[in-house]
């Protein structure tokens, strides 16, 4: 079986480098450093435009942070999986936890039939959840497509003991696809100990800002990059290299 390849896409044009470099799939978010957010429509409509061929995720996460949501959290979502229905994609991508870490499946729920016809995937909230086999098991009985993991550690290298049991335990039931430190040096590696399948990686580097005059001393952010004038973004060569 082939290995399927989705990027985590910060925007419309990392969008467009992992269509041409091959990846079956994106999912598509905001605000990455935070661990992503749902995606303005501007961005959605964009990407669809621009790469018409490759399927796109969009995640479901209106702030950084926990995975336990308010009723106001809870409507935003609701809109938002209104709004991916509308435009059309591919899937959505979301996870929802109690206060005592266990998968929230009466939310899970609600926003799964929401979301009908749309793929589901449950994003790395499972990586903080209280106990992983009871969340497999309960996500298998929602209905849910995918879970994205890096086997509950820093990364998928570190989560492949976990990951690997997750992967036998699944037993083609749901997808269990490693994510985050996947890299073309080690995704061989991943796949080899773990039997994944799929696999989540962002292949970005650094692209360079056009502007010819800059003030290094203004941060627009809290936690700013090394310079407001650091671009991330997918680059093609790097996901040609992870198939």
């Amino acid at each position: 079986m082939s290995r399927i390849i989705e990027i985590c896409a910060n925007s419309a044009q990392s969008v467009v480098e992992a269509a041409a470099g091959g990846a079956q799939r994106v999912e598509l978010c905001a605000a990455i450093p935070e661990g992503g957010t749902t995606p303005s429509y501007g961005e959605i409509r964009t990407a669809q435009a621009l790469a018409p061929s490759i399927d796109i995720n969009v995640i479901i996460r209106p702030r950084g942070g926990d995975f336990l949501y308010t009723p106001a959290e809870v409507q935003s979502m609701l809109f938002d999986i209104e709004m991916a229905r509308s435009l059309g994609v591919h899937g959505v991508v979301f996870g929802c936890l109690s206060a005592e870490g266990d998968i929230d499946t009466a939310l899970m729920h609600r926003l799964i039939e929401a979301a009908q016809p749309l793929s589901v995937t449950c994003h790395r909230a499972f990586d903080v959840c209280r106990d992983p086999f009871t969340a497999l098991e309960q996500l298998i009985e929602l209905g849910v497509d995918r879970i994205l993991t890096s086997g509950q550690q820093p990364d998928a290298v570190k989560g492949i003991p976990l990951i690997a049991k997750l992967v036998e335990r699944a037993a083609g039931r749901i997808i269990i696809m490693p994510g985050c430190g996947v890299r073309p040096e080690n995704i061989a590696l991943i796949e080899r100990e773990t039997g994944a399948n799929e696999f989540h990686t962002s292949a970005r580097t650094i692209i360079q800002s056009r502007m010819a005059y800059r003030n290094e001393n203004v941060p627009m952010g809290a936690a700013p990059p090394s310079s407001e004038f650091d671009i991330p973004q997918t680059d093609r060569q790097l996901v040609k290299k992870c198939l």
